[in-house]
């Protein structure tokens, strides 16, 4: 995958982080994989569609996504629910948007699915066989991973 794709990911990921919720995120090791998986307890699942192709999970543990729910919604989330879930959904939608946006500017034209939120303990989710990149973020909240697996739509 081009360092182009995955890039505005990164770069999006912060500016939301910063803006909605005031910390700035410290990017890890970047990995890859054959296919998307993730293992996490609270997943943002985005389909995207147009001149590429693929999805975009953004995972969380449970603890984590508490958190920062808690952060967007001003007050403390004691049980993950509808409203806790649709300000995680929220942030998947904020950070995939900026993501698309900026490679919009670059000439790269994409479409974002509605996001579905996945959680709970010992979820595996593996879909396509869309070699990944993986960028771990650190925050005082705790760590995300976003999982991008993009490909250029055949022509």
């Amino acid at each position: 995958m081009k360092a182009e794709y995955i890039n505005p990911f990164i770069s999006a990921a912060v500016n939301v982080f910063q803006m909605m919720l005031g910390v700035t995120p410290q990017k890890g090791q970047l990995s890859a994989r054959r296919g998307m998986f993730t293992s996490q307890q609270c997943n943002i699942v985005l389909g995207v569609t147009g001149q590429l192709e693929g999805q975009i999970i953004i995972g969380m543990s449970i603890f984590t996504a508490d958190k920062i729910a808690s952060k967007m919604l001003g007050t403390t989330i004691r049980t993950f629910d509808e409203l806790a879930a649709s300000a995680i959904a929220e942030l998947g939608n904020m950070i995939s948007g900026a993501a698309l946006t900026e490679l919009a500017a670059r000439g790269i034209q994409c479409n974002l699915s509605p996001p579905s939120l996945i959680r709970g303990t010992n979820v595996r989710i593996s879909t396509l066989e869309i070699p990944t990149l993986v960028v771990p973020l650190q925050t005082e909240m705790g760590d995300i991973e976003i999982n991008v697996g993009l490909s250029e739509r055949a022509k």
